[in-house]
C-alpha cells in the first residue's frame, strides 16, 4: 500500500494505535496531535512500525481554529491526495470552557474543528475514506446548532460530550449524502484505556477494569479505513464490525443538514 493517511488525535490512545497499525501495513501516515512532547514520542513509534519511513508530523490544538486552518494548509501543500482522514481528535472537558473562537470547548474540539478540517481538505478527498470517532455516549446529549457557545450555568460534561459525539455521527452521515464520491462512516471505539479527558475523568479512563485496549479500538478504525467500500454502508455508524442504528436524534437527516449549515457558518466555510 502507498496511501496517505491522516490521523488526528494520534499522539496517544486510539489514534496512536491506529497510526502505528497503518504504518505497519505500509501506509504513509501523518501524525497530528496537540502536545508536542507526546507527539514526538508518537512519531518515533510510527516511524519504527513503518520500518524507518518518516511520518508526517503536525502539532495543532483543535480549540484554536486558526491552528486547524494551518494544519489544512500544511496537508494541502504537502500531499497531492489524502486517502484516509481519521477524525479521531477530541475529548471530554470537565467544566465549561470557551475557546478563543468563542465556542464551548467540547463541541469545538470534537466537532467544529474536524468539520472545518474536512471541508478545507475537500479537494483532496475524492475517492477517499473519512472515519469519525464517535461514541455510544451520543445517547446522552444532542447538539444545539443555534448555540455552540453553551451556557456555563447549565453545563454538564456528560451532556456536552454526548452532544459532540452525536454531532460526529450526524456529520459522518451528512458528508456521505453531500459527497457521494467519499466513503464516510463513524464508529464507537469502545471505552478505551487512555489519557482521555481531564481530572477525575482521566482517572476513570486510565484505571477502570472494564476498558478495552487502544490497540483493539485502533484496529477497528483501521478496518473501517481499509475494508472495501462496497462492504460498508456510507454514512453508517458502527459498533464493533456491525452497522448499528444510533439514537433517533443522531440519525435524523434533517437535524444533520441543519447542523451542517450551522457549523459551516460558525467556522466560515
Amino acid at each position: 500500500m502507498d496511501r496517505t493517511v491522516v490521523v488526528t488525535g494520534a499522539s496517544s490512545g486510539v489514534g496512536l494505535a491506529a497510526a502505528v497499525q497503518f504504518a505497519a501495513q505500509g501506509d504513509r501516515v501523518v501524525v497530528v496531535g496537540r502536545n508536542a512532547e507526546r507527539l514526538d514520542a508518537a512519531v518515533a513509534q510510527v516511524r519504527a512500525a513503518g520500518d524507518g519511513r518518516e511520518p508526517g508530523r503536525f502539532r495543532a490544538d483543535f480549540e484554536r481554529l486558526a491552528e486547524v486552518r494551518d494544519l489544512a494548509a500544511y496537508l494541502l501543500d504537502t500531499y497531492p491526495a489524502v486517502d484516509v482522514l481519521a477524525n479521531n481528535a477530541g475529548g471530554m472537558v470537565g467544566g465549561h470552557r470557551r475557546t478563543v473562537d468563542g465556542y464551548e470547548a467540547t463541541i469545538q474540539g470534537n466537532h467544529l474543528a474536524p468539520f472545518l478540517l474536512t471541508n478545507l481538505l475537500r479537494e483532496r478527498l475524492t475517492g477517499a475514506r473519512i472515519v469519525s470517532t464517535a461514541s455510544r455516549v451520543h445517547t446522552r446529549g444532542r447538539p444545539d446548532p443555534d448555540d455552540f457557545a453553551g451556557d456555563p450555568g447549565r453545563y454538564s460534561w456528560g451532556r456536552a460530550y454526548g452532544a459532540a459525539k452525536s454531532a460526529n455521527i450526524l456529520f459522518a452521515a451528512e458528508a456521505a449524502r453531500r459527497w457521494p464520491d467519499v466513503t464516510s462512516v463513524s464508529f464507537h471505539p469502545g471505552v478505551v484505556r487512555s489519557n482521555f479527558g481531564e481530572g477525575a475523568i482521566r482517572l476513570v479512563y486510565r484505571f477502570a477494569p472494564f476498558l478495552t485496549t487502544p490497540q483493539k479500538a485502533g484496529a477497528l478504525l483501521v478496518w473501517l479505513a481499509t475494508t472495501p467500500a462496497a462492504e460498508l454502508t456510507g454514512g453508517g455508524y458502527y459498533v464493533g464490525h456491525r452497522l448499528t442504528t444510533p439514537a433517533a436524534h443522531a440519525g435524523d437527516p434533517a437535524a444533520a443538514a441543519r447542523l451542517w449549515e450551522a457549523s459551516a457558518a460558525a467556522v466560515g466555510v
